[in-house]
């Protein structure tokens, strides 16, 4: 269809919601791993979800926070171990994963380690209003403090497989161990804090091979910290990633026999320049600020709260300044796309934005005020582009 024309050329159309690339719920997103595996050692009530993968009776999951597809494969360099094994990705295909809305840390840990997408896990942005307080929660610092289990009252996989006797074991920073995220994500079974990247890596294997079946869990978060700092081409990222790349060689050599090693991520990462064009200043725009309660998320995937009755006008608004870089939708818009999964919990429903804005090109909704240190970051993420949504899914086996 031709654009319209106005007396400066072709005006683009606003993004409609249909156009967004909704994760692969249900086949190809996070929230379907650890349920095929734990299929795959027999726990009961567990889906296969993602068909191309084999079992194996010890499977570990190691996952390095910031590493998007895109990334990894534009730094061959860099990571010359884990480049030698895109192929392998996601069952043999090739193919990556997708993260999930938003894909952001917490939302995506909590879409591993429950096995559920956002829409039933309760954590679907980076910070999201509690309906029961009405303040902004942040989901990754859990504050202000929250029942965890409230929250979120699913029981991990983890936890279900320690149940249906396969040995567990999460290796981990021991700064995390007894988080409320840990407790609402990842626990169950064995928690055993390492400092550095090498014994994290050495007790991984040992943790695999102390039961006849066998599901672990390892992370490295250092990857994430240089490109929100530097930016995902800076010589610190590449850094990081070049040593994330030997930590994997590593665990990879010292598998027991009949395992599984499966390398992905949470999310992946643009860098979005510092001017007035990429980065809009909520705190600063007197018509996206117009009837707003609460701005929730990050700066590419907002929460919008609207004071009461506001809440269409605040749809149109958005949508008519930002509808040409982001993909804008109602609440019930956003839910109907498949945003947050296949169906939303009722405790879940009012957490999500009156509005919910979700950025496509590469561009900033900032908080300046509000938010300084996330204003600030170089690096960022959250939306549905394949940049941030797309994650590798490597294998090795034994």
């Amino acid at each position: 269809m031709a654009q319209p024309e106005t007396a400066w050329g072709p005006h683009p159309e606003p993004l409609t919601v249909a156009s967004a690339p909704a994760p692969e719920y249900g086949s190809g997103s996070l929230a379907d791993l650890l349920p095929t595996l734990a299929a795959g050692l027999g726990v009961p009530d567990m889906n296969a979800a993602i068909t191309e993968l084999t079992p194996a009776d010890r499977n570990c999951v190691f996952l390095i926070d910031g590493l998007g597809w895109e990334q990894l494969k534009a730094h061959p360099e860099d990571a010359p171990f884990m480049t030698s094994l895109l192929a392998t990705s996601r069952g043999g295909t090739g193919r990556p994963l997708t993260a999930g809305y938003p894909a952001t840390t917490a939302t995506s840990l909590a879409s591993v380690g429950t096995g559920l997408p956002p829409g039933a896990h309760g954590l679907p942005g980076y910070t999201v209003r509690n309906p029961d307080t009405g303040e902004l929660m942040n989901q990754l610092r859990w504050q202000p403090w929250t029942q965890p289990g409230v929250w979120q009252p699913y029981p991990t996989v983890f936890q279900l497989a320690h149940a249906a006797g396969v040995h567990a074991a999460q290796v981990s920073s021991p700064t995390f161990q007894n988080t409320p995220l840990t407790r609402v994500a990842l626990s169950g079974g064995t928690f055993l804090g390492r400092l550095t990247g090498e014994d994290r890596m050495d007790l991984a294997a040992e943790q695999l091979a102390a039961g006849d079946r066998s599901l672990v869990y390892t992370y490295f978060a250092e990857v994430d910290g240089a490109g929100h700092r530097f930016g995902v081409d800076s010589d610190t990222w590449r850094g990081q990633l070049m040593y994330a790349d030997r930590l994997v060689q590593r665990l990879a050599e010292q598998l027991p026999p009949r395992s599984a090693l499966y390398v992905t991520a949470d999310h992946g990462m643009i860098d979005v320049p510092f001017d007035e064009q990429h980065r809009i200043d909520f705190d600063e725009d007197w018509e996206l600020s117009a009837g707003v309660a609460l701005l929730g998320g990050e700066g590419r995937a907002r929460h919008v709260y609207a004071v009461p009755g506001a809440a269409n006008d605040v749809l149109t608004c958005w949508r008519e300044v930002l509808g040409e870089q982001f993909w804008v939708a109602s609440r019930d818009e956003a839910i109907a796309a498949g945003w947050f999964g296949p169906h939303i919990d009722e405790r879940v429903y009012d957490r999500i934005g009156d509005v919910v804005a979700a950025a496509r090109d590469d561009v900033l909704l900032i908080a300046s005020e509000r938010e300084p240190k996330e204003s600030a970051m170089v690096g960022n993420h959250g939306s549905m582009t394949p940049a941030e949504q797309l994650v590798p899914l490597l294998e090795v086996r034994s």
